[in-house]
């Protein structure tokens, strides 16, 4: 496993990151850094923890956001589960058809 140091509200931190994983890391903390002025903002720059716990706080109302009103289309995982579950409904089916 591997060892990054990402950067967020313009504190460094290091991080575990699996083989290939960095990039999506390295994006993760563009949104990170895309929202710390805001937490930074709010939490009167006092300490790091405060900020880190209004980026938290941040990034959960747009996680709400986005489960309360879920973008137009189909999730692919959705239809993942949905074809997983049409193939073990036909495996059960010809189980029983086999049997009879």
């Amino acid at each position: 496993m591997a060892e990054i140091d990402i950067t967020v509200a313009g504190r460094s931190y290091s991080v575990a990151a699996r083989e290939g994983d960095e990039p999506h890391l390295r994006h993760l903390e563009s949104i990170l850094q895309e929202h710390a002025p805001a937490a930074q903002r709010a939490s009167g720059g006092l300490n790091a923890e405060r900020t880190l716990v209004y980026l938290s706080l941040i990034l959960a109302d747009m996680v709400d956001e986005v489960q309360r009103n879920p973008p137009a289309g189909v999730s692919p995982v959705l239809l993942d589960r949905i074809a997983d579950r049409l193939e073990a409904v036909a495996a059960a089916l010809e189980e029983d058809a086999a049997e009879a």
